[in-house]
């Protein structure tokens, strides 16, 4: 199939197949976010991230964690582009690999959060009644409590470490994702073709998986996307408090927190890790402002 046959075959108005019809709506909302620049921008950064990150053991000319005393506190020069820190290990072999960690954790997070938030909102919403009821103020009380100090609270309960956070993140993650959720099922639980397909014999459950979830996907990917860089400060003020990864693991918030004192002699110590921080947050921050835009219909009016 040449270009312009797939081309028209995506974007046809009478889609003859329901694999024609949702690949089209997937290349039409990829269309209209490649209109968008700052949204692109994000995207091809955050895949650069990964990349750089996946790919740490060939871009890194040192090991992470090699120590060379004689060369602590190098400024940036050819044998290390991003300088030394304290110890003598290479800044950027630190950044590369500790990507993994930082953006691994964000991953796992998404990933047993989402889900969860995804389910629990949804049965509340069209369930109703006293499981709403007691669904939503488990909710509230998680919500009114900050993210980073019920965070603090969950790792200081367990152990300190990476492990520790991702579950200590994810239990104060959950809440707004359940939110978003039933917002979306109350809107569509009274349709009529939710009403057509309880007529038809469907149960709650295969009406809540297979109606109600997938048309409550679009306002979750947003909420997600925005919420990543919420994560990465999370994960990295857990790190720089000493309750996340724990040293010489090079996590990005505790390469941070371990060079904090050299602000003023060696600035790029701490500052390389807190750019990389920054970098990331700001690119899901545009990826998220683009996805909205595109999956909001009001956006799209």
């Amino acid at each position: 199939m040449s270009d312009t046959s797939l081309r028209a075959w995506l974007l046809s108005d009478t889609p003859t197949s329901r694999r024609q019809a949702g690949w089209g709506r997937l290349y039409r909302l990829w269309c209209d976010l490649r209109t968008n620049p700052l949204a692109m921008a994000g995207l091809i950064t955050i895949i650069l991230l990964i990349v750089a990150a996946l790919a740490a053991p060939l871009l890194a000319a040192y090991s992470p964690d090699a120590q060379d005393l004689s060369n602590h506190l190098a400024a940036p020069n050819a044998a290390h582009w991003l300088g030394t820190d304290e110890l003598g290990r290479d800044i950027l072999a630190r950044l590369l690999w500790g990507g993994r960690i930082t953006l691994g954790m964000v991953v796992a997070v998404v990933v047993l959060v989402a889900p969860v938030g995804l389910v629990v909102g949804c049965a509340a919403g069209y369930i109703g009644g006293l499981p709403d009821r007691i669904l939503m103020r488990v909710t509230d009380v998680f919500l009114a409590f900050p993210r980073l100090i019920l965070a603090l609270a969950f790792v200081a309960a367990i152990t300190p470490g990476i492990t520790s956070a991702i579950i200590a993140i994810a239990l104060t993650a959950w809440p707004p994702y359940a939110r978003i959720a039933r917002a979306e099922t109350l809107a569509i639980r009274n349709s009529d073709f939710i009403a057509a397909t309880r007529l038809a014999g469907a149960s709650r459950t295969r009406i809540i998986l297979v109606h109600i979830i997938p048309l409550s996907l679009g306002s979750l990917i947003v909420r997600v996307s925005l919420d990543m860089s919420s994560i990465i400060l999370t994960a990295a003020a857990l790190g720089f408090l000493g309750m996340g990864a724990q040293p010489p693991s090079p996590e990005w918030g505790a390469m941070v927190a371990s060079a904090r004192r050299f602000i003023v002699n060696a600035w790029w110590v701490p500052m390389m890790p807190a750019i990389a921080i920054f970098v990331a947050s700001l690119a899901f921050n545009l990826l998220g402002d683009g996805l909205r835009d595109v999956l909001d219909p009001k956006q799209r009016s």
